[in-house]
């Protein structure tokens, strides 16, 4: 690295720009990368950097006599920091984002979820940490205002910025994708004032709490290119439209496969993705194959471990049984039947022990548990004076049980476009999105939500995406490692700047070498550290204080 004076003529007059850079060779031809813009540094700090760039020996010569003239403190984390936004930049997002004050602020923002999580309290705190400032390249300091309003940016910029980080993935040429994924969610609210927030289907399982649902839209790599908010009332086909739209207009496909859980492509949708030229895969609800079988449309000899296709009425269904899922969907009714049991069991040994307890109301506690389990339909409870007896409807379990594992696939795509094993595969394909729900809700804290108004949540929930997007990349380059994504970030976060104070005021950053982990981490990432880093002397505080009961040890 070295330091160049770029003169730039603004007008009449003429500025000089004082740049850190880093040349390397790419494909034979050498390129430069700045690093940092250093141009309203002090003088001295600028010196100091540039005289640690020239003489790197002398450098390493002082720190390792130490104690003398130089003392050596440590700095902030920069490891993890660092290899995040190498990431970042390596993805596009840092360029999608821009390089002006709220593209930074963003950037922060995005860094600060995948290190840490939480508010927007607690990703300005982050500063006295980690050397945020000094990688994200901010000039003028912020606080936690500075951020929501950013959210707001965020927002009202997410369509451009998507379709920056769309057209850098598909670069030199590259077609559009053939298929999109897509599924939706919801994520619980705290707090009854969010503008987006209404009771609806909770898939959180948090009764009593408002919700959002989120939409996302992945290539066929389960890469996410588009999250998309809803009010919390939203059924999965409404979120369709909107969907196909943004690969028409946005994304500038011409031919492109939807796959959609069952239940989010109905006959609006399948008309609305004809219309655009589009195609669909998606899957029955189980009500509607338990039609097509009474009318004698199917028979259950069809479904099979084998993949096997029917054409009826012109329409392509895909049907198979998958003898592990039946397994599983089995043996979630017996624990439920032995939960259920537990409870009558516990109920008649309080009834016993207590004569003048009611009978009628240990009943309507049983009968209560049978309906929240939804097992109605084959197990029911009754009394024998006051001994209750679970009862267990063996034809209605065969019905229950007759499509256990069962599923049909329907596509409009010609055989020759697709193969039902292939119609099949692209399927299964929603197991991407469903693990990058699990990831953002788990992982990223898109749950629960605590931000308000609508452009804030929407904010929010771009900023996860982003944030996945980093996150997915750590997982994948880290696969070989006995280790989880927050292992190897904890593990690089260790990783601090040596401060070293020089002569007149000047000072010097130096990383020190990393250990042998966290040098592995490293090159399975590409990422190289810088062996020096500039001081931002920026002005990072929070507004909001803590309580004095949270002050006191």
């Amino acid at each position: 690295m070295y330091i160049e004076r770029v003169k730039k003529k603004v007008g009449e007059k003429t500025h000089v720009q004082v740049l850190m850079r880093h040349s390397y060779r790419d494909k034979g031809r050498v390129r430069k990368r700045t690093v940092c813009n250093l141009t309203h540094f002090p003088s001295n700090q600028v010196q100091a950097i540039e005289w640690a760039l020239q003489h790197p020996d002398e450098v390493e010569t002082a720190i390792a006599l130490g104690g003398g003239a130089f003392e050596m403190q440590e700095g902030k984390s920069i490891g993890a920091v660092w290899a995040v936004a190498e990431v970042a930049r390596r993805l596009g997002i840092t360029r999608a984002l821009g390089s002006h004050r709220e593209g930074q602020l963003a950037l922060w923002q995005v860094i600060a979820r995948v290190l840490e999580q939480g508010s927007r309290l607690s990703a300005v705190r982050l500063h006295e940490i980690y050397a945020l400032a000094e990688t994200v390249g901010l000039q003028r300091g912020f606080d936690e205002d500075d951020l929501y309003e950013n959210l707001a940016w965020l927002s009202q910029h997410q369509a451009p910025i998507e379709e920056k980080l769309f057209k850098a993935r598909r670069k030199k040429g590259a077609p559009p994708p053939a298929l999109f994924l897509y599924d939706v969610t919801s994520s619980y609210l705290e707090g009854q004032s969010n503008a987006l927030g209404v009771y609806g289907y909770n898939r959180d399982g948090k009764r009593g709490k408002q919700q959002i649902v989120v939409g996302l839209l992945c290539d066929e790599t389960g890469e996410p290119v588009s999250a998309e908010v809803f009010s919390g009332n939203t059924c999965d086909p409404k979120t369709l439209s909107s969907q196909i739209h943004k690969a028409a207009h946005r994304f500038g496909c011409e031919k492109v496969t939807f796959v959609g859980d069952r239940g989010m492509i109905k006959h609006a949708g399948t008309q609305e993705l004809n219309e655009a030229g589009f195609s669909y895969i998606t899957a029955l609800t189980k009500p509607e194959i338990e039609t097509l079988l009474n009318r004698g449309s199917l028979q259950m000899e069809l479904f099979d471990t084998e993949v096997c296709e029917v054409n009826l009425d012109g329409r392509r269904l895909v049907l198979r049984r998958n003898p592990v899922r039946a397994e599983e969907m089995a043996a979630t009714r017996r624990d439920k039947q032995a939960a259920v049991q537990a409870m009558v069991d516990q109920q008649n040994a309080y009834l016993e022990a207590h004569p003048r307890t009611k009978t009628e109301t240990a009943l309507k506690r049983v009968q209560d548990k049978l309906e929240k389990l939804r097992v109605t339909r084959w197990l029911s409870v009754r009394a024998e004076g006051r001994d209750l007896r679970l009862e267990q409807d063996e034809a209605a379990l065969e019905t229950e049980r007759r499509l256990d594992g069962c599923y049909v696939l329907e596509t409009d795509l010609p055989q020759d476009a697709a193969s039902a094993e292939t119609i099949h595969s692209r399927y299964k394909d929603l197991t991407l999105v469903e693990n990058a729900f699990r990831a953002s809700k788990g992982h990223l804290e898109l749950r629960p939500i605590y931000v308000r108004n609508e452009d804030s949540t929407r904010g929010h929930v771009f900023v996860v995406m982003l944030a996945y997007l980093i996150r997915r990349e750590l997982q994948r380059a880290w696969a070989d490692f006995d280790l989880t994504v927050e292992d190897g970030l904890s593990c690089l976060s260790t990783l601090t700047i040596t401060h070293i104070p020089l002569k007149d005021g000047a000072e010097l950053n130096q990383i020190p070498t990393p250990r042998k982990q966290s040098q592995d981490l490293l090159n399975a990432l590409g990422v190289t550290l810088p062996s020096y880093i500039p001081t931002l002397e920026l002005r990072v505080a929070t507004k909001k204080k803590l309580p004095q009961s949270r002050k006191t040890p």
